[in-house]
């Protein structure tokens, strides 16, 4: 599967061509709220109406599906091979996974049509309804409850830090800008504890949240805010020893990564979609790789991720084109700063 290295590019390209529109096609919808000029929300869902014009619906003999990139790519690829192999047969037509290396990438490759469903990390999610067209519809769970995660912040249990204040002036890791735990539910959170990120200390992207937990287990970091559910899974697949850790901040629960289509999907192929993904029950290896869950669990954006939208608010971010130039620009630094090391 290729990598997709002309998609920044061409999202530019695509941006540009948005500009140009004339004022009369943003007047054509009449209620949008956060969403791109490219969408229209006549049912003030908050998620992207499926085009009226059904030329503009796709129905794609390949459909291409991936994971967010909270951890190595390759893992999640071999994670979900018995689901892909299930959603293939299921639509009768091919299905391959597209390895994304940062958030960025994968709602880009939405935006572009490159990408039809796949699962965002949550607080990319809404960078991908807003900018990407992105239908959020369901989160990894249970037959009673859909699975979540606490923001924690782990130090190594050696240190003397006990409490957020404590890390005044030391090295703390955020994942990226989009990140709800790893960046965003911090800036929101935190200075109620005594620490103001940006302010106490320097905040340093690792990109990814098992580089933060690898960070800290290394020395390379003080102390690093992390996904709850990441930090479990390093843990039970020995790549740390949770004893080596010590937890002093734990969040209220946040939904785990979401899963969403590209909104102009033919109807008929979205709704025989969501059964496939909805009948499904995962083997036993995805139960173990996610705490669990055994199914994809019904959601919608306006309700379960309102929680995630308040902490941004919070935060003072926005999910807007501004906040996701300024994303782009900051995981290719952290990119950037990551291969200098290499």
């Amino acid at each position: 599967m290729p990598h997709f290295r002309w998609l920044p590019a061409l999202v530019l390209g695509v941006t540009g061509a948005l500009a140009a529109l004339p004022a009369l096609a943003a007047d054509a919808c009449k209620s949008r709220g956060e969403l791109d000029v490219m969408y229209c929300d006549a049912n003030d869902d908050m998620v992207a109406d499926v085009p009226a014009e059904s030329k503009k619906w796709k129905n794609p003999s390949t459909i291409v599906f991936t994971y967010t990139p909270v951890e190595d790519p390759a893992v999640y690829e071999n994670i979900f091979k018995p689901f892909t192999t299930h959603l293939a047969q299921c639509l009768d037509k091919k299905v391959v996974f597209y390895q994304v290396q940062s958030n960025a990438a994968e709602i880009e490759a939405m935006r572009s049509g490159r990408l039809h469903v796949g699962g965002f990390s949550t607080g990319p999610t809404a960078f991908a309804v807003n900018l990407a067209g992105a239908v959020p519809f369901a989160v990894k769970g249970t037959a009673k409850e859909f699975q979540g995660y606490n923001l924690i912040v782990i130090v190594k249990a050696s240190s003397p830090y006990q409490k957020l204040a404590d890390l005044k002036g030391k090295k703390v890791a955020h994942t990226s800008p989009s990140s709800n735990s790893g960046h965003l539910a911090p800036m929101s959170l935190f200075p109620a504890q005594g620490l103001a990120p940006d302010k106490d200390y320097k905040i340093i992207f690792s990109g990814k949240h098992d580089q933060s937990v690898m960070g800290v287990n290394s020395g390379d970091y003080d102390a690093a805010a992390v996904a709850s559910d990441v930090f479990h899974r390093m843990a039970e697949r020995g790549q740390v020893k949770e004893a080596d850790f010590r937890i002093i901040y734990r969040s209220q629960k946040f939904p785990t990564s979401s899963f969403a289509y590209a909104h102009d999907l033919e109807p008929k192929l979205r709704d025989t979609m969501l059964k496939c993904f909805y009948d499904y029950r995962f083997t036993p290896e995805m139960q173990k790789a996610f705490d669990g869950a055994d199914r994809f669990y019904p959601i919608t954006y306006k309700e379960h991720w309102a929680v995630v939208r308040h902490v941004a608010e919070g935060s003072g971010e926005k999910f807007n084109k501004a906040a996701f130039d300024n994303l782009q620009k900051a995981e290719a630094e952290a990119a950037a700063k990551k291969a200098q090391k290499k």
